[in-house]
């Protein structure tokens, strides 16, 4: 968060915030309390990797003309394409089709390697919503999808991490200029939060303030320039966007 020209972690409830004397990944103490309002909320967390799940939905995988996978299908998107709460997602000029993707994200709190799926909760601080904005067009080009991910501004992460909440039947929305477009409850999954965890923990080690996407519901479609994009995810938070 930014406050009083100051970039903080802070503890927030509905009017305040705890502002802490360092990264919630490591030893800290409380501080001074401010008012909620006065506070500008930023990514709660800058991460040196975001690891996406692609097809964790059954809905979502019929949507997309996808059998289910065996394993879950990951791949990565830079940490420069995070945003905050109420930043822009900016699409560049050459590109129409780019769609809103509502999701689930896990945020890692401490070293995470070769894990099992018990000691995957253990490993996660809390949990965010995220937008997994994707060129389509680019991904169909290309035929996999780092450039069609990858652009700055096209993960809006926020508003929060939430750090005592079940991820396994929580209820995940998205809507565009108010309308709703997506909803669903992550117990439809393929693959549950703690699972992927520990999947990608064999494959790469995690790292705190690392970031785990667990896949979208179906009901996937375009933003335009001028949209409000909103991610709602029950016990967690509303992410707002402005498509710039």
């Amino acid at each position: 968060m930014f406050h009083d020209e100051d970039v903080r972690y802070g503890l927030a409830d509905e009017g305040s915030v705890t502002l802490i004397s360092d990264e919630p990944f490591a030893a800290w103490e409380p501080e001074a309390v401010v008012p909620l309002g006065h506070a500008q909320l930023l990514p709660p967390t800058i991460p040196t990797k975001v690891v996406c799940v692609g097809i964790n939905y059954r809905e979502h995988a019929r949507e997309m003309g996808h059998s289910l996978p065996d394993e879950p299908v990951i791949f990565l998107k830079p940490p420069t394409s995070v945003v905050g709460p109420h930043g822009q997602i900016r699409i560049p000029d050459r590109l129409e089709a780019v769609d809103y993707e509502a999701e689930l994200a896990a945020v890692i709190g401490r070293r995470t390697h070769r894990v099992s799926p018990i000691d995957a909760q253990k490993s996660i601080l809390g949990f965010t919503c995220a937008n997994d904005v994707t060129s389509r067009e680019l991904q169909r080009k290309d035929g996999q999808w780092t450039r069609a991910k990858g652009f700055d501004t096209f993960c809006p992460l926020g508003p929060w991490i939430e750090t005592d909440v079940d991820p396994r039947d929580l209820l995940v929305e998205s809507y565009v200029n108010g309308e709703l477009r997506q909803r669903a409850r992550t117990s439809d999954m393929i693959f549950d939060v703690f699972t992927l965890v520990s999947f990608i923990s064999h494959v790469m080690t995690l790292l705190p303030g690392d970031v785990v996407l667990t896949g979208t519901p179906s009901g996937v479609g375009p933003m335009r320039r001028g949209d409000v994009v909103e991610v709602r995810i029950e016990g967690v938070g509303s992410l707002v966007n402005h498509v710039a």
